[in-house]
């Protein structure tokens, strides 16, 4: 059974004790791609080198809301999404020794094509409106504009509201890259103006207007890390301590416990510091143990690169890692595979295998790595993809971070994690028909509208039991889009049943739940009597509508895709073949529209072709293939706009997956989301409808799951 670990050391390599040395680090410099002797041992202190004293001057480079008229446009661009900051295609290295070189030529490539030019004229004061940066993980995207400063021979500074991407966030400290979240200064900014930041204090000065600003400050911990230099620094400043020492995860008594949230008991287990034994609070900046360190073929150089710069490259093994290669695979590029070259070159050296290293085609890590068993309750799993939070449907806390997070975890065992507030979400009445986990998820964003949830951690309570894991999947996977810090629901008789089906009948940590008196600054209840079948326009899955009403317009479409991270698990294929199924017997025998179908994982790519009783003997995959439909491989493909199946411009299609921001699924296409049931039905009608259009009678013996 996958449990945390201490550290392994490589041969010839020691824990010094003397205190005057302050870590374990190779007396070679640390590079990428030379070797470092494997009999390196330590070396002394790490200087700190923080943001230092002297002043960034520069001029505003100003985002604006182009659907708003006035005096230019009159409002600053709110929610630019890190798809925009970084295009797909530009999050691509090739090497670890030209890391940043696609990111920096891709940085807004779309959004604003002379980006590069303009900072290079000292246009270096980035602002923008509130939610800047939501989104991925993709850590290439501060990386990127970092690099571009730096090779002008400049600091940058991001200007934004008081809400921002909550990992780019945390990945802008961990890079020295300055964020501003000052919703006065936005407001007062124009083209133009001359701006001055003081590092030291992280006062900013509009020259121009005469005015100062002070920021939303930083917790201690996080000032504390801006001052070191970046994570990095802190890591090697950390190293040799955490690998003397060993890992404990002990949960709260019962007393303790009742004033705590899941999510906060789960941190409280792993946090490091156990010599502080009272209550965690909203704020609190902790080093906490992680179960798990996954990522992805697109996140994995970068979080190799920092590996490297915190331990040598040969010291130890990398701690809790594992990796998926399931972004840039099956696209037929060579840049393409000289990436995912970089993540099989790190795990053949420190020796990761199945199921810590997933090969093409074993799947998408959120489905895999829950599959093989990595996945647990009472976990605390931060990966480098948004969608970790997808482990929330298992009973673990799942968050999304930076590749160089990643990789100090690699280094350390552990992360730092600000505790969030917390709010709830509990779900009551019964399933209407043709209701999913995505119907709930879209109507949750469809309400919480511009604010969504804050960064805040959502516990769901899933009151009458009647939420499968494949719609918690798609509830907790989502509120990545959500933008909230994690989602979770507390492991309970439904958790318990899918684990015993895989026969893991013991798992590894206490069964907990939310205490009686623990403290939500948002509560609220959704009734499931009132969602129905939705889906969501361009260019935001908080954009969703009735889809009976969607079907009056008569939505025509070029291609219908199932599948991805949010909706590619076998329950969720069911229900759409269920729908193919019936509709077939009532007439409705080819599909209207190309269907294409996306496995979360290879396992589930093997079970949709096993015979299956609730479609007369056929399997999944052979009800799809009846209408026309076709199976894919098992990765993330056109849900980022990569492959062969990418939308291009001025085409649309209907799909089941998490995000259908601009350019998301293929530049210049229009991406609408839904139910796999929704999307299995359009496909047939070739308009954007729902089941009770193609006639069907909803029947839940017949289509629930």
């Amino acid at each position: 059974m996958h449990t945390v670990r201490a550290a392994t050391l490589k041969p010839g390599v020691r824990v010094d004790h003397d205190p005057a040395e302050a870590g374990l680090l190779p007396r070679t410099r640390p590079t990428d791609g030379g070797e470092v002797p494997r009999s390196a041992a330590y070396v002394g202190p790490v200087p700190r080198s923080g943001p230092g004293n002297t002043p960034i001057r520069g001029k505003a480079l100003i985002f604006w809301d182009p659907k708003l008229p006035g005096t230019k446009y009159g409002r600053k661009l709110d929610a630019i999404d890190t798809d925009q900051i970084t295009p797909a295609a530009d999050c691509v290295s090739e090497s670890l020794e030209t890391l940043d070189g696609r990111w920096k030529a891709g940085t807004f490539r779309y959004l604003m094509p002379d980006f590069r030019a303009r900072v290079h004229r000292g246009e270096n004061f980035v602002v923008a409106g509130d939610r800047f940066a939501i989104g991925s993980s993709r850590e290439m995207s501060p990386a990127g504009l970092k690099g571009i400063a730096d090779e002008a021979g400049l600091e940058m500074v991001i200007v934004c509201g008081r809400n921002m991407g909550d990992i780019f966030r945390r990945n802008a400290l961990n890079l020295g890259l300055h964020v501003v979240q000052s919703p006065e200064a936005v407001a007062d900014a124009q083209d133009g103006d001359e701006f001055v930041f003081h590092p030291a204090t992280r006062r900013l000065e509009n020259v121009t207007r005469s005015t100062t600003y002070d920021p939303i400050p930083l917790t201690p911990k996080e000032e504390e890390i801006r001052q070191s230099g970046g994570i990095i620094a802190v890591g090697r400043r950390e190293f040799r301590e955490s690998v003397a020492r060993a890992p404990l995860i002990e949960f709260a008594d019962e007393s303790l416990a009742r004033s705590m949230t899941t999510t906060e008991q789960i941190i409280w287990a792993h946090r490091v510091d156990k010599v502080s034994g009272g209550r965690i609070r909203p704020g609190d900046t902790l080093q906490v143990y992680a179960d798990l360190l996954p990522a992805s073929d697109g996140t994995a150089p970068f979080a190799i690169h920092t590996f490297n710069q915190i331990t040598g490259g040969h010291t130890i093994d990398p701690r809790q890692a594992a990796i998926a290669n399931d972004h840039f695979v099956f696209t037929g590029r060579d840049d393409d595979d000289r990436q995912t070259a970089i993540g099989r070159a790190f795990a053949r050296h420190h020796g990761l295998v199945k199921p810590y290293y997933a090969t093409p085609g074993d799947g998408i890590f959120h489905f895999y790595f829950p599959e093989q068993g990595l996945v647990m309750p009472g976990q605390f799993i931060p990966g480098a993809d948004s969608h970790s939070r997808a482990y929330g449907a298992y009973g673990a806390v799942g968050i999304g971070v930076g590749s160089t997070t990643l990789g100090f975890g690699w280094s350390t065992g552990y992360v730092y994690f600000t505790l969030p507030n917390a709010r709830r979400v509990v779900f009551t009445g019964a399933l209407q028909p043709w209701v999913s986990g995505k119907d709930i998820v879209l109507e949750l964003l469809r309400r919480w509208g511009a604010q969504q949830a804050q960064g805040m951690s959502v516990e769901f309570a899933d009151v009458n039991r009647q939420l499968p894991i494949a719609y918690r999947n798609t509830i907790a996977n989502m509120m990545a889009e959500a933008e909230a810090l994690n989602g979770i629901f507390a492991a309970d008789e439904v958790t318990d049943a899918w684990y015993a089906a895989k026969g893991l009948e013991t798992l590894p940590y206490p069964r907990i739940r939310p205490g009686d008196a623990a403290q939500y600054a948002i509560d609220e209840e959704l009734s499931l009597g009132d969602v129905m079948p939705l889906i969501a326009t361009p260019f935001s899955p908080g954009n969703a509508f009735p889809a009976h009403e969607v079907a009056h317009e008569r939505l025509e479409f070029d291609k219908a895709m199932i599948g991805s991270c949010t909706n590619g698990g076998y329950d969720d294929l069911l229900q759409a073949a269920l729908v193919i199924y019936h509709a077939r017997r009532a007439g409705a025998t080819t599909a209207a529209r190309p269907l294409l179908v996306f496995p979360g994982s290879g396992g589930v790519g093997r079970q949709i072709e096993r015979p299956d009783a609730r479609l007369g003997g056929e399997s999944i995959a052979d009800v799809f293939r009846s209408v026309g439909g076709e199976v894919r491989q098992s990765w993330c493909g056109p849900c980022f706009g990569q492959g062969p199946d990418a939308l291009t411009s001025g085409e649309r299609a209907i799909t089941s997956f998490n995000r259908n921001w601009q350019n998301r699924m293929g530049v210049g296409g229009e991406g609408y989301l839904a139910s796999p049931a929704v999307v299995a039905a359009s496909a047939l009608l070739g308009y954007m409808g729902p089941p009770s259009d193609l006639g069907l009678a909803w029947d839940p013996e017949a289509y629930g799951i």
